[in-house]
């Protein structure tokens, strides 16, 4: 049966969200069994402005021992095949974080959620599953700052839901396409850029930082950079400082593999949403990055290239707009160096920087 017929429902004029619950063999599919029912009527009991439709398979997925990132891309891969909206991978493999096991992770960006059966506990198994993964489902569709009992809130997460489950109409033109896709989901590509919290990118690349930083040490204590960035000019540093900041994106999408491609016209609008999110969340946080370098390129050039030094090496008085210039192109340079240094961090390295996974329900 496809994902999204529409069986025994109340309101058929209410969009559908589809979360296809992928259970491992064994335990975690024999617990599925009920769990995809109890969770359909739990989430349209919450969220009743869409119809929600919970598809249960069995599917192992990905050979243990595996990490939350492997089941995240195992079951991405299995929500594009079926079409789903979003995705809980019901798993025996356990999760942790900062080496605490949690009961569960969940991907606004990959739209999905992963749900580890040894974390549930002896007692109340099928109680505490439906729990969190109704959990997973919200932090899924949220923002990370919703809260439940404001009305402002719940309006926007129900928009988003609506988002989520419509469809806009297919076209052979692939501009008017990603314009009615844009047009129609910018609460929800906000909401997922938001949630996996771009400006943390950098921090999370330590060989991308170290060779940003280093890159940018070098830059600021040499002259033929002083003279360069005085006879650039704006808008030459303007560009250096745009394909900077493209380079060093680019680096990561590429690199990392993280550009999915549509294999069938159904899956479009799932595929570029992804697309967009995963280019803006790259980009904010390489701009962030490129932000803090600046900031340290001129409190670095102010403190450490003295004025006598410093005019002496451009051959006229220096002056602040000579330290912003000389600041404008060390961070660029050093935007570069990261660039290089995160073409030395590995796929899974760059993917966990830059998808966040949210906790569920940390055990003790």
């Amino acid at each position: 049966m496809d994902a999204r017929e529409i069986d025994e429902v109340a309101d058929t004029s209410a969009p559908v969200v589809v979360v296809g619950l992928v259970a491992a063999p064994g335990a975690p599919a024999q617990l599925a069994q009920g769990l995809a029912t109890d969770l359909a009527a739990e989430l349209g009991h919450r969220h009743p402005e869409v119809t929600w439709q919970v598809p249960m398979v069995e599917d192992g997925l990905v050979q243990p021992p595996a990490d939350d990132a492997e089941l995240v891309a195992a079951t991405r891969e299995r929500l594009l095949s079926a079409d789903w909206d979003l995705a809980v991978c019901l798993t025996d493999v356990p999760l942790e974080v900062d080496r605490r096991p949690v009961t569960g992770h969940a991907s606004p960006l990959h739209g999905v959620g992963v749900l580890s059966l040894p974390a549930l506990g002896a007692v109340g198994r099928r109680k505490r599953a439906l729990e969190t993964a109704v959990g997973l489902v919200q932090a899924l569709v949220s923002d990370g700052g919703d809260d439940p009992d404001d009305p402002d809130d719940r309006a926007d997460l129900a928009r988003r839901l609506r988002q989520l489950a419509t469809d806009p109409a297919d076209s052979a033109d692939g501009v008017r396409f990603t314009a009615r896709v844009l047009s129609g989901n910018v609460r929800l590509l906000s909401g997922m850029v938001r949630a996996n919290r771009p400006w943390r990118l950098a921090v999370r690349l330590s060989r991308a930082l170290t060779a940003a930083i280093a890159a940018g040490v070098f830059a600021l204590v040499t002259a033929d950079i002083w003279r360069l960035a005085d006879a650039f000019g704006w808008l030459r540093l303007l560009l250096v400082g745009v394909g900077s900041v493209v380079a060093i994106a680019v680096t990561l999408i590429v690199g990392a593999e993280m550009w999915e491609r549509p294999r069938s016209r159904r899956v479009r609008k799932q595929v570029l949403l992804f697309n967009i999110a995963t280019a803006a969340t790259v980009t904010i946080g390489v701009l962030s990055l490129y932000l803090a370098l600046f900031v340290l390129a001129l409190l670095g050039g102010l403190f450490l290239v003295v004025e006598p030094l410093f005019s002496e090496g451009l051959g006229h008085p220096a002056g602040f707009s000579d330290y912003l210039e000389l600041a404008w192109l060390t961070c660029s340079l050093a935007t570069v160096g990261g660039a290089l240094g995160a073409g030395l961090e590995s796929d899974d390295t760059v993917r966990q920087a830059a998808y966040t996974y949210r906790p569920e329900g940390s055990v003790p």
